[in-house]
């Protein structure tokens, strides 16, 4: 008789296949994580920026003082462009909600000294908006108003690993991302 040999993968084939996809999955998530972790800072720094921009259009647009509202809730912050200036976040205005761990806003002291952001911008002080509720104003030029620097600090105290950002905002309007990384310098991103 003939015998028919059995095509397929062995017991021992199978196993050693799922061994190397395991090692190379061990080897590859811390990296994954990292890259998460930093995106995650990068998104809230940049979602910052775009809603004090919103807030500083909409104070030109409407032609009359708007404040940037920036509210703590536990471990997250709620940041918005309060357009009918009644200090609530309305379902029709413009929000932000930054929930906490890696990216959350930070008092001053935590993050790296801002030596580098204050003789990049040429100012003698920085105003810091983060780690507290408070609101920042815009004129109907799109000006702060008053006309100081602002900076929001964003990372982790739990984590500082994975650095910080900063938006700076100008006296004039403008914003600047700024990144730093744990115990390094501020260097400007945008």
């Amino acid at each position: 008789m003939h015998r028919c040999r059995m095509r397929g993968f062995s017991l021992v084939e199978l196993l050693v296949s799922l061994v190397i996809v395991l090692i190379l999955t061990a080897i590859a998530l811390p990296s994954l994580t990292y890259s998460y972790r930093t995106y995650q800072l990068n998104d809230s720094a940049t979602r910052l920026a775009s809603m004090l921009k919103f807030t500083r259009f909409e104070a030109i647009r409407l032609n009359r003082l708007v404040p940037c509202q920036i509210v703590q809730n536990g471990t997250d912050w709620l940041v918005w462009a309060d357009s009918n200036k009644n200090g609530t976040a309305d379902p029709g205005e413009m929000q932000f909600l930054m929930t906490g761990g890696v990216a959350t806003l930070l008092p001053a002291g935590a993050p790296p000294a801002p030596g580098p952001i204050l003789g990049a911008i040429g100012a003698n002080t920085l105003t810091v908006a983060s780690g507290a509720n408070g609101s920042i104003l815009f004129d109907h030029r799109g000006a702060v108003s008053p006309l100081v620097a602002y900076v929001m600090y964003i990372g982790s105290i739990t984590d500082p690993e994975f650095g910080y950002r900063a938006v700076v905002l100008l006296p004039s309007g403008i914003t600047q991302l700024w990144t730093a990384p744990n115990g390094g310098v501020w260097q400007r991103v945008s």
